[in-house]
């Protein structure tokens, strides 16, 4: 509105005076921020997966299109900010017929990074069943954070490799490929990237039967009879085409087309911020009142809970005792994709704490005397880790050693048998937390204790499931893995990879990992002369991530502040404690 000195309040914004300068990455490599920079409109596309080989009874299903992330990022003026560009997957070989091996099928795409955000470079697709020959017919999905599907083949025909604008076409006859699914314009340059690969026919006439390739680079499949699928456009993260099939195929002819490699752009934007009455504002300065900018990103985050104890023996149990279940697994990237969550969003004027709560590992049942099948040989639950609306749940306690009830216990991942095992994901979350534990069975002997379930993979015989691999901190480690069960006439079974601990025959078993959310390990053995003690389960972790203009402050001073070499802000919690975020 009109003030008496000609001033206006106008909206805020942050202001930035890049001059709406674009630069584009074709390979990895750093750019340098003007100084007037505040904003950045960036592109991060990452590479497309190669098409599949054609072979004698199956036409190659097309590539996959690389992710891509488009959107506005605070930066720093006058700072250079590494990108990492992906390469595209090879395409499908076929040397000999009928080239089922792991040459037929195309390699995936790889990721592009930078600003802390990552673009998953597309998937191989080898997946389609039944029949070895077939499974060159599957089609490619998009990399994430799009991820979508590609084509549906017909009986010999494949389909298009999904785009990152749209899933990939299905094939309508035998004789002709699907087309590539479309790509995604993007605002930093109004450039169309991600296309998917076209599928190719089998048998198809001369010059015909090629599903086109997406809009953004995807390569058509190959036309005719033993032609290869052609190559995505490099720099565009295209999918690869498929190579086309045929009863006479032989040597590379049916070859699948190459993915195209990523692409980064970033344009440095110029944004007004409100234009003020500076009188006003000058005595609100002078005062000590003006306001702090409004500071707004995404925050990631790691939340895995303790893993649940490992059942014991006591002296007159002779049945091995049951794995602890890892605890619950919640992240928001950097690890699985199909267990990534949505990141927390935050804005703030000033400053904001956050509670963190790192939950502490299950401990093992006791192995002192009692009755055979005591319920006091069961393991402990995890306990819970929470921060902000994100809470993972304590692994399942593992079931008893005793041929008696009760058996393994719910929970983030649930607990091995005893007599039943525990279920995961409990309570349910979505993505899921964890998987189910296992329940005591004939393998590899009849009286063994079930393993306790994993982040990615439920327990398996004695054996503990597997955890998930996240790199949220710059370290790829591996979080939340199930404890084995216990043996009888056998060794105890193995931990799940995550810190789950060993199973053990007439000897202690062994417990989870510190800090990986790991179950414990159980214990059992034949001999009725001994007690031996479960493994207690590992405690947890909270990892938090933000982008380079972020500032992170922890306490107690056990936990710890980092920075990634792009930049980006990382908080590890060990121990419970508070998180300040400005």
């Amino acid at each position: 509105m009109p003030r008496t000195n000609g001033g206006i309040i106008g909206k805020v914004n942050k202001s930035s005076f890049g001059e709406d300068e674009t630069t584009t990455k074709t390979s990895s490599g750093s750019i340098t921020t003007n100084a007037g920079t505040r904003v950045v409109d960036v592109a991060i596309v990452a590479g497309g997966s190669g098409g599949n080989a054609g072979n004698v009874s199956n036409a190659g299903g097309g590539g996959g299109g690389g992710g891509i992330i488009s959107q506005e990022v605070i930066v720093c003026g006058s700072t250079p900010y590494p990108f990492t560009v992906g390469g595209g997957g090879a395409g499908g070989t076929h040397p000999t017929s009928p080239g089922t091996g792991p040459a037929a099928f195309a390699a995936a795409g790889s990721n592009s990074t930078g600003l802390c955000l990552t673009a998953t470079g597309a998937p191989t697709h080898i997946n389609d069943a039944p029949g070895p020959s077939a499974r060159v017919r599957a089609s490619g999905a998009s990399g994430a954070p799009q991820s979508n599907a590609g084509g549906n083949p017909s009986d010999r025909g494949s389909g298009g490799g999904g785009g990152a604008g749209g899933v990939g076409g299905n094939s309508p006859t035998n004789s002709v490929g699907g087309a590539g699914g479309n790509g995604l314009s993007v605002s930093a340059n109004c450039g169309t990237y991600g296309g998917g690969g076209g599928g190719a026919g089998w048998e198809a006439s001369s010059g015909a039967g090629a599903g086109a390739g997406g809009p953004g680079g995807g390569g058509a499949g190959g036309a005719g009879t033993a032609n290869p699928g052609s190559n995505a456009s490099t720099n565009t993260g295209g999918g690869g085409g498929g190579g086309a099939g045929d009863c006479g195929v032989s040597n590379t002819k049916s070859g699948g087309g190459a993915g195209g490699s990523g692409i980064v752009i970033v344009k440095e934007l110029n944004k007004a911020s409100g234009v003020w009455n500076l009188k006003s504002q000058f005595a609100a300065r002078k005062s000590g009142t003006w306001p702090k900018p409004l500071t707004a990103y995404n925050i990631d985050y790691l939340v895995v809970a303790g893993g649940g104890g490992g059942g014991s023996k006591g002296q007159e149990d002779t049945q091995g005792g049951g794995g602890g279940g890892a605890g619950g697994y919640r992240a928001s990237g950097y690890g699985p994709s199909p267990l990534r969550g949505s990141a927390i969003p935050f804005s703030s004027f000033g400053s904001q704490d956050f509670p963190i709560t790192v939950g502490a590992g299950g401990a093992a049942g006791p192995s002192g005397p009692g009755p055979s099948g005591s319920p006091t040989r069961q393991g402990s639950v995890g306990n819970n880790s929470v921060f902000s609306t994100i809470t993972s749940a304590g692994g399942g306690l593992g079931g008893n050693s005793g041929g008696a009830s009760p058996g393994g216990g719910n929970g983030g991942s649930g607990g091995g048998g005893g007599p039943s095992a525990g279920s995961g994901n409990t309570p349910p979350t979505d993505p899921p937390q964890g998987n189910n534990g296992a329940t005591r069975s004939g393998s590899p002997q009849p009286f063994c204790g079930g393993g306790g379930g994993g982040a990615t993979a439920a327990g398996s015989g004695t054996g503990g499931g597997a955890g998930a691999p996240n790199d949220i901190n710059g370290s790829a480690t591996t979080y939340a893995g199930g404890g084995g069960g216990g043996g009888y006439y056998t060794t105890g079974g193995s931990g799940g990879a995550g810190g789950g601990g060993a199973g053990a025959r007439d000897a202690n078993a062994t417990a989870g990992t510190s800090n990986t959310g790991g179950g414990g390990g159980a214990t059992g053995g034949p001999s009725t002369s001994t007690s031996r003690a479960g493994g207690a389960g590992g405690s947890g972790i909270v990892i938090v991530r933000g982008p380079s203009d972020a500032t992170f402050s922890v306490s107690p001073g056990t936990n710890q502040t980092s920075t990634t070499p792009g930049g980006c802000k990382v908080a590890t919690f060990t121990v419970s404690g508070t998180l300040t975020v400005s």
